[in-house]
This record gives structure tokens, C-alpha cells and sequence, in this order.
């Protein structure tokens, strides 16, 4: 039987930041350099991100919080709060939009219930507590209490890729498994005023964001994704150029000019052992109707279309996501597979049509699926 993913949901903060406003507020900061306010008004400015949400509600500026921990609305000033404080931030909101999304994918599928969950894994890289989001979905969602548990944190980016694969194993391994991905990202914790180009590269981008999908290989009437084949890359360069570290203030994020460069040298071999698999594809990349790439910036998505020869079509949903979203870290990448879902699997001759996804992470890594679009019956 095929594995399929029958459906992908998502969930939100209710917080809203709108890109102009946000650019004001990290170019009105004190100790800001000329150099400094230069970089954010280019990068909240290229970075074609209309809109983003946020778990901090401070961030707002409609409202002045009487007791501020990220943000001072009534001064304007971004707050330095520890570690510890960020990710308290996280215990108390990750949770909520990890059930709220898993249990929209459940109710997405009206013939499974609560009870057919075999599997959960659950993803994030930017929080950390135990008994974990994993443990929570079980009870939240009134899961068997035997349901295997796993979490795959601190990854980055691509770790959606890791996730469905795993998720795709174990319905290979067991054809009756259930298994519920979720992913959780609250990236806009971690972000401060610096002079720092990363940092100020992460402030303009980053935004907050969970997304579920149900993966089994059971026989249902429907429309689903069918995950054909995953290959892992690591380009032979880049390793410093892209990282996340643990600091005193939050999470720092390492991302270098260079990444762009890094991906545009190495996009083709990262996909050649995908490709590979699958006898019936000639290597023609803009043949490949759907292309979900992980939008890690503007300037990776014009360097993928670039080298791979893509239609502005072909990359729509990737910048759609960008400029409604911003970057969700690994939940962002399943953003954008629901959009190609949502937007073919109501034609009939959906079925068939190629979908090749990916996404780029630490390490340099370079994670890629492909996946084919089916909008009837399976198995």
C-alpha cells in the first residue's frame, strides 16, 4: 500500500506583526550603528514578508503591557529578557498550537479517530520542556496511552523532512499505523536588538507557526500526498555558515551571506540522489509541476529558481508562505505543501502530478522529498 499524507493543518498565534511596523520599531532601537539601521532597513525590506505572527503579544503596539518582558510599547524600547524567560514563553503557548493544529488533522479525517493513532512525533527547535508536546498531544487529544512517542528537537529547518520519513517508516514497517506529525515553532522568542547582521537577518524573517499532517498507508476514499522517496544532503561546504546557538538571551541564530551562494553551487547534486530514485523523471526540473521549498529567505528562493530553471508558478506557494507567514523554521515547509495540496487536490487530474519538496538547515544539510498528488482513492 502507498504511504500517504492525508491532510497537513495548521495553527497560528493570534498576534500580528506587520513588516513595516516591526522595521520601524528594530531601527529606532538605541546604540543601533548607521551600519546597523542601514542592514534592518534593507532587510525588512527585501525580505518580501507583508505580514508574520508572533507568541509575544507585546510586540503589538496597540496595547502597553503593565509589566513588559519583550517590549515596551509605551517607550518603544525591545527588552533583554534571559533565556529562561524566552522559553517560559514557549511552556506556556507551543502547547496550544501543537493540540489546536493535531486536532484539526484529526477532524480532517472523519474516519479516524483518536483510537487509530498509533505513532506521534513531534518537532521543534526553538522550546524545550518534559513531560513534552508529545506526551501533551496524548493527552490532549485522548490518545491510546501505549501511542509510541517521539520528538525531534533543535534540528532546524529541514526537520519536517526527518519527521514524515520516520512517519513514512514506521507505515511501511506496520501498514495499519496512524502516525501524527506535528510541528511547533516559536521563533520570535529569541529575537533582540544588535548590530549583529545575522541577528538582524533573523528579526526581519522569523515568525511563529505549527503545522500537523496524519501519514498512514491505511485505504481511505480521499485526496491525499503519497511520500515516495526522502534523501539527505550535507554540501561539502558551509558548515559555519548556518547554526543555531544557546545564549544568555535567547537563541542566536548564525546565518551568513554566503547560505544563498552555498545552495546555488550544491542545489543539483543535493537533488541528483532524489531524482535518481525514480526511473521516470529525465532530470528536467521545471517539468516537475510543484516545487514546496522551504522559504528560508527571498534570496534562496531566487537562487533555487535560478539554478533549476523554475516558472514564477512553480515557486508561488513557497512566496506566498514567505509573505504571509515569514519563516516558521520546520514547520514552514509544511505551510507551503499545504498550500500545493489545498490549491490541486480538487482536480481530478491532480492525480499523478509530481510535487518535490525541500529544505535547507544546519550543517550545511539539504533535506528533499518527492511526492505525488493523488485526489481519489488509495490503496
Amino acid at each position: 500500500m502507498p504511504v500517504m499524507m492525508r491532510t497537513i493543518q495548521t495553527a497560528l498565534p493570534p498576534t500580528i506583526l506587520y513588516q513595516d511596523k516591526a522595521r520601524d520599531v528594530f531601527g529606532a532601537q538605541p546604540g543601533l550603528t548607521r551600519l546597523g539601521q542601514r542592514l534592518i532597513n534593507t532587510s525588512f525590506d527585501s525580505a518580501q514578508i507583508s505580514t508574520r505572527h508572533t507568541a509575544v503579544t507585546e510586540f503589538t503596539t496597540e496595547t502597553v503591557a503593565e509589566d513588559p518582558l519583550f517590549f515596551d510599547a509605551g517607550s518603544g524600547l525591545l527588552l533583554r529578557p534571559s533565556t529562561k524567560e524566552r522559553n517560559q514563553v514557549f511552556v506556556a503557548t507551543a502547547p496550544g498550537l501543537y493540540i489546536e493544529s493535531a486536532q484539526k488533522a484529526l477532524d480532517a479525517c472523519p474516519d479516524l479517530g483518536p483510537g487509530d493513532v498509533t505513532h506521534v512525533i513531534t518537532v521543534s527547535c526553538t522550546g524545550f520542556y518534559n513531560p513534552g508536546p508529545d506526551y501533551q498531544l496524548v493527552r490532549a487529544l485522548g490518545l491510546n496511552p501505549a501511542t509510541q512517542r517521539y520528538h525531534l528537537g533543535f534540528m532546524g529547518c529541514y526537520a519536517a523532512f526527518p519527521a514524515l520519513r520516520a512517519a513514512k517508516s514506521f507505515c511501511e514497517a506496520d501498514p495499519e499505523a496512524v502516525v501524527l506529525v506535528v510541528s511547533a515553532e516559536l521563533c520570535s522568542i529569541h529575537v533582540r536588538s544588535s548590530n549583529d547582521p545575522d541577528t538582524i537577518m533573523g528579526s526581519a524573517l522569523f515568525a511563529d507557526g505549527a503545522a500537523a499532517a496524519i501519514v498512514t498507508a491505511r485505504e481511505f476514499d480521499g485526496p491525499g500526498m503519497r511520500l515516495d522517496y526522502f534523501e539527505t544532503v550535507l554540501t561539502p561546504v558551509g558548515e559555519e555558515a548556518m547554526a543555531w546557538n544557546i545564549g544568555d538571551e535567547g537563541f542566536e541564530m548564525v546565518l551568513g551571506t554566503y547560505v544563498p551562494h552555498i545552495i546555488d553551487e550544491h542545489i543539483i547534486g543535493a537533488l541528483e540522489p532524489l531524482l535518481a530514485r525514480d526511473e521516470t523523471l529525465d532530470r528536467h526540473y521545471a517539468d516537475i509541476p510543484h516545487w514546496g521549498i522551504h522559504p528560508g529567505g527571498r534570496a534562496i528562493l531566487d537562487r533555487v529558481q535560478k539554478r533549476l530553471e523554475l516558472g514564477e508558478d512553480q515557486l508561488l506557494p513557497a512566496r506566498r508562505i514567505l509573505n504571509d507567514y515569514g519563516n516558521m523554521s520546520s514547520a514552514t515547509v509544511l505551510f507551503v505543501l499545504k498550500d500545493i495540496m489545498d490549491s490541486n487536490l480538487t482536480r481530478e487530474s491532480a492525480t499523478g502530478e509530481r510535487v518535490c519538496s525541500m529544505a535547507f538547515g544546519p550543517g550545511l544539510t539539504v533535506e528533499t522529498a518527492l511526492m505525488t498528488l493523488v485526489s481519489g482513492r488509495t490503496g
